[in-house]
């Protein structure tokens, strides 16, 4: 590796222990600009535009974890993609395009929902055991009986067989974060070393749900639109997600996907073969069919609450350039008489 390819790798690497603390920055500036948007929407800009900027560099500090420690392109990509569009709709925000509060508060939304569970175990471990069991549950009815157990009871199994020091043994367990949760299934076996699944946060399902919660309260309408959109999204993710989990767990436990081992291994950097399995599994398929689910989701979302597509038009107008009317393309009724909000103006954001 050239000296300035590996001097930017460990910079991002370096940035990556600010994204915990930047967070709640970025949480705390959209939820601060949100409400006093309700009060005074011209001091409100100024303040939103500085979260705007802050989130980009938020999603700079995760661009090596994503792309170099947890080695998914489609998240790295994405990451890597946000840090400028981010910078810009703050930028389209500041010039004027007002319906882009709408977003802001979609965002504040979203932050208000994930981070409590990042933070706090007392909301973080339920819903971790939860979705671990009932993901055993999906798995029993597959006739599938993997044995699942804490993170730590893991680690012991693995330390008896392999003779490991106490020290090691705690280290190795630590460093996953989550102790003495039931949240890993293990695979043994003969002649090799243990397989072990474990979900995690972000394998709850919760981050998608925290989108479609903060887009579905940032919108200005009836509250009974806005339960029969949490309806059709909320519980369709926790399901899919579920689906997910089995699928990913049984395909990397039973090594169902060892395909192209070599030219797998290479393209993910991993120097163990049973994890091609995992890598097709869940950054390849998984990662794909999810984005595919998100825009499903979506539809179904805009079906019930047109005022979203106001939303999806503002993030297609960052993307593109190019103002989209998508109630009229994807035929949504309601859509000509919804308004997410009603102060909002459309705007290019130029003179």
């Amino acid at each position: 590796m050239s000296g300035p390819a590996e001097a930017l790798l460990s910079g991002l690497a370096a940035l990556g222990a600010l994204s915990d603390p930047l967070a709640w920055f970025v949480v705390a500036a959209f939820v601060g600009g949100s409400l006093l948007e309700l009060r005074a929407r011209e001091p409100a800009r100024y303040v939103l535009t500085g979260a705007w900027l802050l989130f980009g560099l938020f999603w700079l500090t995760l661009v090596h974890h994503f792309a170099f420690e947890q080695k998914s392109l489609i998240e790295g990509v994405g990451s890597l993609a946000a840090v400028p569009l981010s910078a810009y709709v703050g930028y389209l925000l500041f010039r004027g395009r007002d319906s882009l509060f709408v977003l802001s508060r979609a965002v504040a939304g979203m932050g208000a929902v994930f981070m409590p569970f990042e933070a706090l175990a007392v909301l973080r471990r339920p819903l971790i055991e939860t979705v671990t069991s009932q993901t055993e549950f999906l798995m029993a009815l597959l006739g599938q009986d993997p044995t699942v157990l804490t993170w730590s009871g893991a680690t012991e199994r693995i330390a008896a067989q392999y003779d490991w020091s106490a020290a090691r043994a705690r280290a190795f367990s630590d460093a996953r974060g989550y102790y003495d949760y039931r949240n890993t299934f293990f695979w043994l076996h003969e002649g090799q070393y243990p397989i072990t699944y474990t979900i995690r946060l972000a394998c709850t399902g919760l981050g998608s749900m925290a989108i479609f919660a903060g887009l579905i309260t940032a919108v200005r309408a009836p509250l009974r639109r806005k339960a029969r959109a949490f309806a059709v999204s909320v519980p369709v993710i926790w399901v899919l997600n579920l689906a997910r989990n089995v699928f990913i767990g049984l395909a990397f436990g039973q090594q169902r996907m060892q395909w192209f081992v070599p030219q797998v291994m290479d393209l993910f950097g991993t120097t163990d073969p049973r994890m091609v399995s995992y890598f097709l599994a869940d950054r390849v398929l998984a990662q794909s069919l999810s984005v595919v689910a998100l825009v499903v989701v979506t539809y179904l979302v805009v079906r019930e609450l047109p005022e979203v597509l106001t939303v999806v038009e503002d993030v297609l107008f960052v993307l593109t350039g190019s103002e989209y009317d998508l109630g009229a393309a994807l035929d949504v009724p309601g859509a000509e008489e919804a308004d997410p909000d009603p102060a909002a103006v459309r705007a290019d954001g130029g003179e």
